[in-house]
């Protein structure tokens, strides 16, 4: 059984279904569009608005289990989000709760090292066909760097759009003796840290920290 921690649209748990998982997916998101449209797409997976601290916002899914899933992942950098000690105290302690004894927590942050905030400038744009043959593109702008926290904007417009919508943003960048001692704290022990997804050893030059943890 498998947990997604801020799935978003759930592209990861569609993957893993198209490759041959047969066990549970549930795909956990506090905002509920990305939800819709993993809903629309699947209906082999449940899909549960709400988050790891609290659960089921809607109180119509059933509670998070302790100790049901074999696997708990958060990928699209979405651990970066907590961006309090509290925060991060919190959420792993609900994800120590959920795992099973044997279970495992995977997930990825940005390497500090690297300073890849740098690299989000109006410079750099990226554009992808959305609905209709329309072009879709986001532009991303840093804003401040405060310590571990760095806080950007991102411009989103649709061709037709009279102008674009404006997203406000804040992430952390923990490093890996921050992030260890965190999941210490929370009863977790790292097994295995890489610096990319080619398990390639995590370097001060590497782009990120993937850390696979277990219940200690």
């Amino acid at each position: 059984s498998v947990l997604d921690g801020g799935c978003g649209t759930g592209i990861l748990h569609g993957a893993a279904r198209e490759r041959g998982h047969t066990g549970r997916l549930v795909g956990l998101d506090p905002a509920d569009a990305p939800l819709e449209v993993g809903r629309r797409d699947r209906d082999d997976i449940e899909w549960v608005l709400g988050d790891l601290v609290e659960g089921p916002y809607d109180g119509e899914a059933e509670p998070l289990e302790k100790g049901a899933f074999d696997l708990i992942v958060m990928s699209g950098h979405a651990f970066q989000v907590f961006t309090t000690d509290e925060d991060l105290r919190e959420n792993l302690t609900s994800v120590r709760r959920l795992l099973s004894e044997g279970g495992r927590f995977v997930f990825e942050t940005r390497n500090p090292a690297v300073r890849g905030w740098e690299a989000w400038s109006p410079e750099r744009v990226r554009t992808v066909d959305g609905p209709g043959g329309r072009k879709a593109t986001c532009v991303h702008r840093l804003r401040e760097v405060r310590g571990e926290l760095v806080t950007f904007t991102s411009d989103y417009s649709v061709e037709g759009w009279d102008e674009p919508q404006v997203s406000r943003s804040t992430l952390r960048f923990p490093d890996a003796d921050t992030v260890n001692g965190f999941l210490a704290e929370a009863g977790l022990r790292v097994s295995a840290q890489y610096g990319y997804w080619d398990r390639s050893p995590l370097t001060e030059e590497s782009a990120e920290i993937i850390t696979f943890a277990r219940p200690a």
